[in-house]
């Protein structure tokens, strides 16, 4: 179940890629089969573990294609163990309400992704998260639970602050949004419950099978109760940095000049 769109989100055999906060690996894995050189990074130890094994695991089947890379690691999203504009694509999905300093996150995406590269980020949308929110205090009163709810104007604000440019959003999963309501009725842990069981199945059912009735509910419910809200930006390339080619070749050609009628001078002298 992937919530970024790669038909808003292009991406190309090669491309170096970061899912950052990448839990069960659903956008590496899609990224790995796209032929992508993807780097799956979390704190999660077990998680990442798990990650790897898939990774091998596809890599055994032949899913991914030639030149496809996947590494899993461990890792902390505030301080990332990577160069300067190492990546051409990054994702986050589904992760920076958890995390207290999410300004602190978005630096550090901007730091490791190339100018002209493009950045997907998912967060649960405002309106959905906020009947869950008001219908179970354990839904998000727990250790690394989520400590906030984004409006999209603040979460694109927050990436225009950045120094991304937003070039699209959407709306996701609304077929997801009434299961998450019926759990924060019933109890969060509460599986066991009638009404939450037979709507999960149906989930099961839509994610497996992909029939069209649900296609098209789903396509047709995202812009009134679509669980997440998806934004896509890109990093421009610095200003400015045209103006100082251009100063430096202008410089160049100056001192050749000056090179030259200094060797003139020279030569007439030398007569």
């Amino acid at each position: 179940m992937l919530t970024v769109d790669f038909t808003r989100f292009p991406l190309a055999p090669g491309d170096r890629v970061l899912d950052l906060g990448c839990g069960a690996g659903r956008h590496a894995f899609e990224c790995y089969r796209r032929g992508a050189q993807v780097v799956a990074l979390d704190q999660n130890g077990e998680e990442i573990r798990e990650v790897a094994k898939w990774f091998a695991a596809m890599k055994e089947a032949g899913e991914a294609p030639a030149g496809a890379t996947a590494t899993a690691m461990e890792g902390n999203a505030l301080a990332l163990p990577f160069p300067d504009e190492s990546f051409d694509v990054v994702i986050i999905s589904e992760v920076m309400e958890h995390i207290p300093d999410d300004k602190g996150v978005l630096a550090e995406m901007v730091r490791v992704l190339k100018p002209g590269g493009r950045i997907a980020i998912t967060v649960p949308r405002y309106g959905p998260e906020k009947v869950c929110w008001s219908l179970s205090d354990a839904y998000h009163e727990v250790e690394g639970g989520h400590i906030r709810i984004y409006k999209a104007d603040e979460l694109l604000a927050k990436i225009s602050e950045a120094g991304l440019k937003p070039y699209g959003t959407h709306h996701a999963h609304a077929l997801h949004s009434p299961y998450w309501w019926l759990k924060c009725a019933f109890g969060v842990d509460n599986d066991k419950v009638l009404p939450v069981r037979a709507y999960h199945k149906l989930l099961v059912w839509d994610i497996m099978k992909k029939p069209l009735v649900t296609r098209v509910a789903e396509q047709a419910l995202n812009p009134l109760i679509g669980k997440s809200f998806v934004a896509y930006a890109t990093k421009p390339h610095l200003p400015g940095l045209a103006k100082s080619d251009s100063k430096s070749d202008s410089k160049s050609k100056s001192d050749s000049k000056s090179d030259s009628a200094t060797k003139s001078k020279s030569e007439v002298a030398a007569k």
